[in-house]
C-alpha cells in the first residue's frame, strides 16, 4: 500500500482545506449578529455521523483487513483492536491536559462577547484557546490524510466533515480575541495559524512515518486514525452539537450524516 505523489498532495489539499475552516469561523463571528443554533446542532451531528460511519466501516475495516494478510488472522485482529483504542488513547491524552475553560470544544456563541469584554481574561482564553485547538488539531489533521490516502471519496467526506467541525472552533478563538482586543486581524490571524496546525501535523506525521512504512504501518495507521474520529465524534462534536441547541436535532443530524456516507459508498463503490 504504497500511494503515489499525486494521491499524497491530494490528501494534503484536503487536510489544509479541512483546517482553514477555522477562517471561515473567524469570518461568521465578525458579521454574524446571532449564531444560528440550529444550523450548527445538526451540522456538527452530521460531521459525527460520517465520521463514526467511516471509521467502523471503511477506515477500520481496511486497516484490519490489510494488517490480518501481513500478520494472519489472529495477531492482525489483536493489533487492529489496540491500534484502534491507542487512538482514542491519544487524543483523550490531549483532552485531559487542556483545562475546561480554555477546550475548544466548549461550545461558544457569536453574541455576548460585548458583555465578556470587561474581562481581563478574554485575551488570555482566546489566546490559550488557539493554542488548544492547534494541539487537538495535528491528531485531526493526520486522520483526514490517512483517510484520503486510503480512499480520495472517503478523505473528501472526512475532510468536509472536519471543515465543519472546525468552523465553531474558529468563532471559539475569534470571539474572545476580538472582543478583548477590538482587532478582527489579530483575531482572524490566530484562527487562522491555529487552523494551518492540521496540515502541519498531517505532513510531520507522514514524514515521520514515511521512512518506516509498510502494508502492516500502514494498516495499524488506519485502525490507529478509526479510533481518534471516533473519539472527536462522541467526545467533541455531538457534545457541541447538544450545548448549541437541542437533543433531537443533533441526533437527525447524526443519521443523516451516517445515512449520506452510507449512501455515498454504495453509489461511487
Amino acid at each position: 500500500m504504497n500511494p503515489d505523489f499525486n494521491t499524497i498532495l491530494f490528501a494534503f489539499g484536503l487536510t489544509l482545506f479541512a483546517g482553514l475552516a477555522t477562517g471561515v469561523g473567524s469570518t461568521i463571528a465578525f458579521f454574524a449578529k446571532r449564531t444560528n443554533t440550529k444550523f450548527l446542532t445538526i451540522s456538527l451531528g452530521f460531521s459525527a455521523g460520517v465520521m463514526i460511519y467511516v471509521a467502523f466501516v471503511e477506515i477500520f475495516v481496511k486497516g484490519r483487513e490489510v494488517l490480518t494478510v501481513a500478520m494472519g488472522d489472529r495477531q492482525g485482529w489483536w493489533v487492529s483492536v489496540l491500534a484502534f483504542f491507542g487512538g482514542i488513547a491519544l487524543i483523550g491524552i490531549i483532552d485531559r491536559l487542556i483545562p475546561s475553560q480554555e477546550n475548544p470544544h466548549e461550545a461558544r456563541k457569536i453574541e455576548g462577547g460585548e458583555e465578556e469584554a470587561r474581562s481581563g481574561k478574554l485575551l488570555r482564553m482566546g489566546t490559550m484557546t488557539a493554542l488548544a485547538i492547534g494541539i487537538h488539531n495535528f491528531p485531526e489533521g493526520l486522520a483526514t490524510f490517512t483517510a484520503a490516502l486510503s480512499d480520495p471519496k472517503i478523505g473528501i467526506a472526512i475532510a468536509v466533515a472536519v471543515a465543519i467541525h472546525n468552523i465553531p472552533e474558529g468563532i471559539a478563538v475569534s470571539v474572545p480575541i476580538y472582543y478583548a482586543t477590538g482587532s478582527k486581524r489579530k483575531a482572524f490571524r490566530l484562527s487562522f495559524l491555529s487552523g494551518i496546525a492540521e496540515p502541519v501535523g498531517a505532513l510531520a506525521g507522514y514524514l515521520l512515518l514515511l521512512p518506516l512504512m509498510t502494508d502492516s504501518l500502514m494498516g495499524g495507521l488506519f485502525c490507529f486514525v478509526a479510533g481518534i474520529m471516533v473519539f472527536i465524534s462522541l467526545d467533541e462534536l455531538l457534545p457541541a452539537a447538544e450545548k448549541y441547541g437541542e437533543h433531537h436535532l443533533s441526533i437527525y443530524g447524526l443519521v443523516s450524516g451516517m445515512a449520506v456516507m452510507a449512501l455515498s459508498l454504495l453509489l461511487f463503490k
